[in-house]
């Protein structure tokens, strides 16, 4: 009999759950707003050939607007983090499901917009400014509409176009509820002849495992577990491809990326640098493939040894108080406001602590405008999940001050900017757990972490970049994305970025298969540039302390009141030319001289 079985929901500690009251006291509050909801888009339905009548009628219709999506929003967010509390559970997928209609149906009341505020006479906007003050408080959102006028379509095919997301969106909800839900993976016997079963929030903990026996079995377990359904998440994974090449030539974009890119008015130079930097750097991935290499002993170095540890310490696990403490010391050069509102996410269960059957993997922070943000985590206590915290804090923490800040049109800031708070965090932590380091193997453990940091974060993610770049374009000239050729693809990649002291295991060919941000294509980029502006920001703050910390705040109270790249410009962060990456990959290479300065084992 298998040790070490999840929990049911049911059975799980409250303490360590999240609290959702805040959001809906229960299902019967949230079905009474849903109904109120319902009955109240057609008041959305009445502005409709109205909206340049006058300034007035504009701003009515913003306002209304507002008040029904953040409304919309809180219902949403309520039915999805009930589902994830456990994807299986059939009423949870319901609310879900209902909740995502109204969202549609919303899209749908409200699909006249765009067009209706395009056809304005020339510089009639302008006359409405001047007319009512009250409006200037939508002009950033107003000029971004009319930015997007060549990618707009009529009212008919846009309302067309609102009418398929649900049905766009499904080809995610099959995955999610497959790897969330239905996947099972084997068991496997632990380094103290346990029995475990492989689970998306052990497979890490497995893979850092200093058994190398161990590390394999995991490695194979859960990557044969996705190639039984190969063919299966071939035809997702293209399926989602047309969904968005569908989008694109709707909307008359060059690429899918171009699309994506888009919205944020993020220019696609800034994807293709990120990927022509790196490629630049892959000498300095190959030299600390090789460091690894050559510090574990191994003959050949295989994919499921990227993970465990090269340095032979053994940090130590930390309990949940002992990670929230860790964190708390991290990120006080951030200041009081922000270590007391850490602390008041931490006494508030603002967070879902531990794994369950069926919960969903990973992690994230998510926040409904006018009520506090969550986060939902798969707690393990390594070091790792200590960084998660701090990474999906710094989330949470930019949600709050944000929304105290901006008015709801502005609350939701521009993913492109958002992974810059969170890896803000670990960098910070990261260097208070090296000042803390009071002997050289736990010194050294630290900044091979850093390194791996790095590895995950700006190699990894912009590998997984260069996939969907692939990939996307495949299927935009034709070409079936068929599991051969995905495994294909991905197995090219692992080789140029991990380079020739790496053996690159037929298993790895499938990792594709379970990635869930390939289900919102070109995402993950910005993992990559987030890292390396929030390297940037955690130094200057170490460095210059108030003032640093003052400008970070600012920059965290910004929402997307300005685009995101003009606001990291003017926060000395250009991301339009290579510098950022660039620095952080001599960052890279310092930490690198470090560690093999520490290790005379590691020199040649």
């Amino acid at each position: 009999m298998s040790i070490h079985a999840l929990p049911d929901r049911r059975d799980a500690d409250p303490a360590y759950t999240w609290d959702l009251t805040p959001l809906y006291l229960d299902t019967a509050a949230f079905e009474a707003d849903l109904s109120a909801a319902q009955k109240d888009l057609p008041a959305l339905t009445g502005y409709e050939g109205h909206l340049a009548d006058s300034p007035d009628s504009l701003y009515a219709y913003l306002a209304e607007k507002d008040r029904q999506l953040q409304r919309i929003t809180r219902l949403y967010h309520y039915a999805f983090q009930k589902c994830d509390e456990d994807t299986a559970d059939p009423d949870s997928q319901a609310l879900k499901g209902r909740a995502f209609r109204l969202y549609m149906d919303f899209e749908s009341a409200t699909a006249y917009e765009g067009p209706e505020i395009l056809s304005f006479p020339e510089g009639l906007l302008e006359t409405f400014f001047k007319d009512a003050p009250a409006l200037k408080m939508y002009r950033r959102y107003l000029e971004d509409i009319t930015r997007m006028k060549a990618h707009t379509l009529s009212h008919e095919s846009e309302q067309l176009l609102s009418l398929s997301m649900d049905m766009s969106a499904s080809i995610q909800n099959i995955f999610n509820m497959f790897n969330n839900a239905d996947i099972r993976f084997p068991s496997i016997t632990d380094e103290k002849g346990n029995t475990v079963e492989i689970t998306h929030g052990r497979f890490i903990a497995l893979m850092e495992s200093r058994d190398r026996n161990v590390r394999k079995a995991a490695f194979s377990g859960l990557y044969s577990a996705y190639k039984a359904h190969a063919h299966t998440l071939a035809a997702a994974y293209q399926t989602n491809a047309k969904k968005e090449l569908f989008y694109t030539r709707a909307r008359k974009y060059a690429s899918s990326l171009e699309a994506r890119l888009d919205v944020s008015d993020i220019p696609v130079s800034v994807y293709d640098r990120l990927i022509e930097a790196v490629h630049r750097h892959l000498p300095a991935m190959y030299r600390y493939v090789a460091l690894r290499k050559k510090l574990l002993g191994v003959d050949a170095l295989h994919m499921y040894d990227i993970y465990t540890p090269i340095i032979p310490y053994e940090y130590p696990s930390f309990k949940w108080d002992e990670a929230q403490a860790a964190v708390l010391h991290g990120l006080s050069p951030l200041g009081e406001d922000y270590v007391r509102r850490l602390k008041t996410g931490f006494r508030d269960r603002w967070i879902d602590v531990y794994e369950n059957r069926g919960k969903r993997g990973g992690a994230y922070s998510t926040c409904a405008y006018g009520v506090h943000p969550y986060v939902l985590m798969n707690f393990q206590g390594k070091l790792n999940d200590v960084f998660t915290l701090a990474h999906e804090m710094g989330h949470a923490l930019h949600s709050c001050f944000t929304n105290e800040t901006q008015p709801f049109v502005y609350s939701d800031y521009s993913i492109f900017v958002a992974e810059i708070a969170s890896t803000c965090n670990e960098a910070l932590l990261m260097e208070s757990l090296l000042s803390q380091a009071s002997d050289a193997g736990r010194k050294a453990y630290l900044l091979n972490y850093f390194l791996d940091q790095f590895k995950s974060t700006l190699f990894r993610q912009t590998m997984f970049a260069e996939f969907e770049k692939i990939t996307h374009e495949m299927e935009a000239r034709g070409q079936a994305l068929t599991a051969k050729a995905l495994c294909q693809v991905y197995h090219d990649l692992n080789q140029t970025y991990f380079g020739p002291d790496m053996v690159v295991d037929e298993a790895i060919d499938m990792e594709w298969a379970r990635i869930p941000h390939f289900y919102t294509p070109f995402y993950v980029y910005q993992y990559a540039t987030g890292f390396s502006a929030a390297i940037a920001f955690s130094s200057h703050i170490l460095k210059e302390g108030a003032p640093a910390v003052a400008d970070y705040t600012r920059f965290l109270k910004s929402g997307c009141r300005e685009t995101p790249i003009r606001l990291l410009k003017d926060c000395g962060v250009d991301m339009t030319t290579p510098a950022p990456i660039e620095t952080a990959l001599e960052r890279f290479e310092d930490i690198l001289s470090q560690l093999e300065d520490l290790l005379p084992e590691a020199r040649p």
